[in-house]
Parts: structure tokens; sequence; C-alpha cells
């Protein structure tokens, strides 16, 4: 079995132990409460990934050869930050947490295609300061997203609150969503680390 096999495999598993987890109320939490639930389901994939790219030379190569025209063109989703604005609209989550992360979201999802469209036309792009911008803040939002997240389960006792994001089909997002656009700009910029040392091997970059 492949590295790209077992990684297909793990995401699987993954995705079902998270549906598994929040159909029996594992990430359900009292307002006032911090969602330490989420929070650990948001940041052990990021370990495990970070273990797996550390201890493993071929999850490592694996990760460094990824298409980035698809790892970026997958943050496109995130036009989805829409639908937080939508529930915020409809008194479900509260303002607090569904503006920020809503429009951050927006904000990534508009700029993806042009990020591929980029990559597409020069391979080198993926070595350029626009790049790494464009995904150091597709992890500040998501980064900013998890905080307030918590931060509006702790102070925001009354309605709207963050219960909804611990239940079905919400807690998703943070527990399988977010941490997978974080393993993506990882990615990215794990690769346009050696970009300009790859193609200055083969000519394409000049000294």
């Amino acid at each position: 079995m492949t590295v790209k096999h077992i990684t297909w495999a793990a995401l699987a598993v993954w995705f079902a132990a998270i549906l598994g987890l929040a159909t029996s109320g594992a990430f359900a939490g009292a307002p006032g409460r911090p969602p330490l639930p989420i929070v650990a389901g948001a940041t052990l994939p990021l370990a495990v990934f970070a273990a797996a790219y550390v201890g493993f030379r071929s999850f490592r190569d694996f990760v460094l050869s990824a298409d980035l025209r698809l790892v970026a063109a997958i943050q496109a989703w995130r036009w989805g930050g829409l639908g937080f604005l939508s529930l915020w609209a409809r008194g479900v989550l509260p303002g607090l947490f569904a503006w920020p992360a809503g429009l951050g979201d927006v904000a990534v999802g508009f700029a993806a295609p042009w990020v591929v469209l980029a990559l597409a036309r020069d391979r080198a792009f993926a070595g350029s300061q626009r790049f790494a911008i464009f995904n150091w803040l597709g992890i500040l939002d998501l980064t900013v997203a998890l905080s307030l997240g918590g931060l509006s389960a702790v102070v925001l006792r009354g309605d709207p609150s963050m219960t909804p994001m611990g239940q079905l089909p919400l807690v998703l997002v943070p527990t399988f969503l977010v941490p997978l656009f974080l393993m993506l700009h990882m990615t990215a910029l794990l690769q346009a680390r050696r970009v300009p040392v790859a193609y200055a091997r083969v000519g394409l970059v000049t000294a």
C-alpha cells in the first residue's frame, strides 16, 4: 500500500471517528465552559500531521510532492464561510464568532482561484511572497476563528451561543475541515521553502 493510499485511508478513518464522537455527543458543551473536546479535535490531527512529517520520510516526500494547484483549489471551498453569516442572521451563532470567521473564509475562498491560475501559469509563483502571504493569511483566519469560537463559548451564555458548533453538522468544521485546511496551508508553505532551490537546480531561476 502506498503512502497516498494510507493517507486517504487515514482521512476516512478520521472523518468516521469525528462522526461517531459527534453522534454520541462527545463535542457538546454547555455555554460558559471552555470547549476542550473541540480544541482537542482541532489540534490532535495537526500534531499527528507534524509527527508524521518529521518522523516518516515517505510521508514527508508525499507532502513535498503534492500538487500545489490542487492544494490551493481546495481552499476555494471556504466560500462556505458565508454560512456562518447566514446562521448569525437567523440568530443561531453569535456575531463575535460568525462575522470574523465568515468574512475571513470568504476572502480566502475568493483568492484561491486566482492563486491556482497563477500557479498554472508559472510554477515559480509557489516561491513568491504573494503565495506565502496567501497561506499565512489563511492560517491566521483559521486561528482567529478558533480563538474567537473558544472565547465566545466562554463569555456568551445566552442566545445565540456557540452550542450549535458542538453538534452535527457544524462540529465538522472545527474538528475536521479547519485542521484539514491548516494542513493544506502547511503543505503549501513547506513546499514554498524549497521552490527557489529546486528551480535554480534546473535553470529556471537565476541567482
